[in-house]
């Protein structure tokens, strides 16, 4: 019988060192040239896999056991390494370019629960009134309490016009709120924006996606034909940004800052994952042969002066823009500190059609700053009505990658004279009408819509399109 069994222990070693080494990573690899493999462990391993097979309660298959296996791997290193099966690198894949199918939320994991990052612009969750922080807890009837956050983002998908019911725990509600959503092809139009009054744009990037720096590119120039003249001012908004793709980070930092500017760069353990990336048409365009959508744009909106919208939804790609355009002082960083992911995740595709999501490399700001954990923090802060203890941010979650600098490398940044750029805007009389907005909100069930951002009722806008005019004014003089 012990034979048995140790015959077996040696092909589940060696079947789980053939996984690892296909992972190529390369502390393993290198484990394996020099006979230096954990095989206690992976005898552990062996033999609960053993166990399972033999005694759980009910029959279990081989391949759902190495992907439960190989997720829970991943998803105990940081909130946002996974493995993706085939359906998941597919809807990943969809996702990048723009069109997708279920909700539109951006979710990680918190306390056993599935949270809220960012709803997707005009998607079925965004349209329904999800907010950053929301904590759902229940799908239909089934609780998301145990459930793997792949397991739960596959229960909110399915086919457009079925719907599925969300129980939601919002801090500062009494008691949780339900929301019904029907599911839909999300069609991300990942920038927009308008005249807002003449000689001065406001333009939106709602996620980073495989065109959104052509996107952008095509946007400006055809606002400022439709302008007329040249623009005096342009508020780029980053709010509720989630981030996405690396590549359109760099694009959408080259349309404003000079050719051959750092605008990012990353440090990990594997030589590729260490790059500088600059605004020139290598480090934005995705693959080779492509024209640069940059080479004939405007050069006067390079200078125009110019201030950046972000909140505690700013995550990812979009601190790496708003940290490039603050470092070199191109633009104004206004609203409230952002979510504070500053880690570069990679795309592994393995030989069967799977992939995996692994955390390579910190991203750092071009003077040098890590906002991992800690977030961009805003020259100029303007409260956009959520209280600030509620919000979630990337140090709250479970398993957060540390911040490599000391606790003051991510302070705002401030002039000769060591006073901050511009004072925070502190309305007292409006933070107690805002107190009793959501005391009255607390006594209703109904979810509150999301307000379209520039609008007349969006009033960070408002405030910072009125910070923007005097930037512009100032820089006259």
């Amino acid at each position: 019988m012990r034979s048995k069994f140790e015959k077996f222990t040696l092909i589940a070693c060696g079947a789980i060192i053939g996984v690892l080494i296909s992972l190529n990573l390369p502390v393993f690899a290198d484990k394996a040239e020099k006979n230096n493999l954990p095989i206690d462990e992976l005898r552990t391993f062996a033999e609960v896999f053993g166990k399972i097979k033999s005694d759980y309660v009910e029959p279990v298959e081989d391949k759902k056991l190495i992907n439960e296996a190989l997720n829970g791997m991943l998803t105990g290193l940081d909130p946002h390494s996974s493995f993706l099966n085939t359906e998941d690198f597919k809807d990943l894949n969809q996702a990048t370019q723009g069109e997708f199918g279920g909700l539109g939320i951006e979710v990680g994991m918190e306390d056993g629960f599935v949270k809220v990052i960012s709803p997707i612009e005009d998607s079925p969750a965004y349209k329904a009134g999800l907010k950053s922080g929301d904590l759902i807890m229940k799908l239909d009837e089934t609780s998301t309490k145990g459930l793997s956050l792949n397991d739960s983002v596959k229960k909110m998908r399915g086919k457009p016009g079925t719907s599925i019911v969300l129980t939601v725990l919002r801090k500062g509600e009494a008691k949780p709120l339900t929301f019904k959503l029907v599911r839909a092809i999300v069609k991300s139009q990942s920038v927009k924006g308008k005249i807002v009054e003449p000689n001065y744009a406001y333009v939106r990037v709602a996620q980073f996606q495989e065109h959104t720096g052509e996107d952008l590119a095509k946007f400006l120039k055809n606002l400022r034909q439709q302008n007329k003249a040249p623009l005096k001012g342009i508020l780029l908004d980053l709010r509720n940004n989630p981030g996405g793709l690396l590549n359109a980070a760099v694009g959408v930092s080259a349309a404003f800052l000079p050719k051959g500017d750092l605008v990012v760069y990353t440090e990990g353990r594997a030589q590729d994952s260490k790059m500088q990336l600059t605004a020139t048409p290598e480090n934005y365009l995705k693959g080779g042969g492509k024209d640069d959508y940059l080479k004939d744009f405007p050069e006067d909106i390079r200078t125009t002066p110019m201030a950046v919208l972000v909140n505690n939804g700013s995550a990812s790609a979009s601190e790496i823009v708003a940290g490039a355009l603050q470092d070199h002082k191109r633009a104004l960083i206004i609203g409230m500190q952002s979510f504070g992911k500053g880690s570069v995740q990679s795309i592994l595709p393995m030989n069967n059609g799977t992939a995996i999501k692994m955390t390579t490399a910190r991203y750092f700001t071009p003077k040098g700053r890590s906002i991992q954990a800690k977030g961009i923090v805003p020259d100029i802060i303007v409260d956009d009505g959520s209280d600030p203890t509620f919000m979630t941010k990337e140090a709250d979650l479970t398993n957060h990658l540390s911040n490599p600098k000391d606790a003051d490398a991510n302070v705002a940044p401030k002039d000769k004279d060591s006073k901050p750029l511009a004072p925070p805007v502190k309305k007292p009389e409006e933070e107690k009408e805002k107190e009793k907005e959501k005391e009255k909100k607390k006594t209703s069930d109904t979810p509150s819509g999301p307000i379209e951002p520039g609008s007349k009722a969006d009033k960070q806008f408002q405030e910072a399109m009125n910070i923007l005019k005097g930037l512009q004014i100032i820089q006259n003089k």
